[in-house]
């Protein structure tokens, strides 16, 4: 016999969103975007060991506002992808498991991967 009034699990009308699962998706989302980004910043090392010429169209590129927004994007894909794996190093090794310090340490992780994508830009910023 079958009981049609069970919901479907997980309901999407029930399902309350959580830190963990955010960033578990932000987490795989950020991975596969940092793989086409080394991919990338391997071919521009490429252009950079051909010479001059070669690196010139990549240089005005990164010098409009759309290039210094994708590499501002980018360090903080790389910043966050860190972080959030040094959460789950912690996870393996087996702290952080109760709720609340795993809500901390995801809201810890989100904001400082924003923190550290600004300190990165302030300090090359200064340097270049």
């Amino acid at each position: 016999m079958e009981n049609k009034n069970n919901p479907l699990s997980p309901h999407l009308q029930i399902y309350k969103w959580q830190i963990s699962s955010l960033l578990s998706i932000t987490h795989r989302i950020v991975g596969v975007i940092n793989i086409f980004a080394v991919i990338i910043i391997c071919f521009w090392t490429i252009f950079l060991l051909l010479g001059q010429e070669n690196y010139f169209p990549i240089e005005i590129f990164l010098n409009t506002f759309f290039g210094k927004f994708i590499v501002l994007s980018l360090c903080w894909t790389f910043s966050f992808h860190i972080l959030n794996e040094i959460r789950h190093l912690m996870w393996d090794i087996g702290y952080g498991f109760d709720l609340k310090i795993a809500n901390i340490t995801g809201f810890a992780t989100l904001f400082g991967s924003f923190i550290l994508t600004i300190l990165l830009y302030l300090i090359g910023k200064n340097f270049f």
